[in-house]
Formats: C-alpha cells, sequence, structure tokens
C-alpha cells in the first residue's frame, strides 16, 4: 500500500501514525511487522515521541545543528544538507504487529521528515505475518 504526504515548509517533521495504521488495518494482517518506507534522497522516517510537540522542534533544531544549511557542501542543487539529515533518520522504520495494530510505545509516533520541501512525498507500507 502507498500514501501520499504534502510537506509545507522545507524541513519539518510529519506525523503519519494514523495513515500507517490505516494502511495495517487494510492489509488484514494480525501478527507480524510492518515495514514502512520513503524512497526519497531528502525525507526520512522515524519513531519518536508525539506527545509533547517540543520533542519534534528539538529534533529539527538537532538536526540542523549537525548539518546546517549553507555549509559550503559541493553539491551543487543546494540541498546537501537535506541528503544528511535523511541519511540520519533513515529510509525506513519496521514495526511489530499484535492484534492487527502497531506494537508501538505509549508516546511514540511514525513521523516523515523532510529536509527539502514542499514536496510531494511517497510512503510505502507493507505489513508481513499472519492474517486475521
Amino acid at each position: 500500500m502507498q500514501f501520499e504526504v504534502q510537506t509545507g515548509r522545507r524541513e519539518q517533521l510529519v506525523d503519519i501514525t494514523a495513515q500507517v495504521a490505516d494502511a495495517v488495518a487494510a492489509c488484514g494482517i494480525s501478527t507480524g511487522v510492518v515495514v514502512v518506507y520513503c524512497p526519497h534522497t531528502t525525507a526520512g522516517l522515524t519513531i519518536n515521541e508525539n506527545a509533547d510537540p517540543d520533542v519534534v522542534t528539538d529534533l529539527l533544531a538537532g538536526l540542523e545543528r549537525i548539518a546546517p544549511r549553507g555549509a559550503g557542501y559541493l553539491h551543487r542543487e543546494g540541498n546537501s544538507d537535506g541528503h544528511i539529515k535523511a541519511s540520519l533518520l533513515g529510509s525506513s522504520v519496521m514495526v511489530p504487529l499484535t492484534g492487527g495494530r502497531m506494537a508501538l510505545g505509549t508516546w511514540q509516533g511514525i513521523y516523515l521528515g523532510e529536509f527539502d520541501g514542499p514536496r510531494t512525498r511517497k510512503v510505502l507500507v507493507t505489513a508481513l505475518g499472519d492474517a486475521v
């Protein structure tokens, strides 16, 4: 299954937990794992706290300190910081499924990290395991 995420800023973390949960429900898998994959080089995925919005702000600020924009990179498109940040997050996450639902922790959510937006991003969701 696949869905799209429209981002609104150059850099942001978008909570996609609900869209992934909908995709998992549509797959009909009860026990197994779900793989969430982002096929872009300046966007990534992460699992982190989704209760306090300051965590998202802090994550973005921390990534900016690690890979600041305009730091003299050689890549001509001017988005090398986005490539670095996406690589730090990674292109996929995997979550166990139990009872047809993701076994995320109490405060966890799945985020798409946008680092060269605004853009329309694809997210692919594959559930593997035993059917309901």
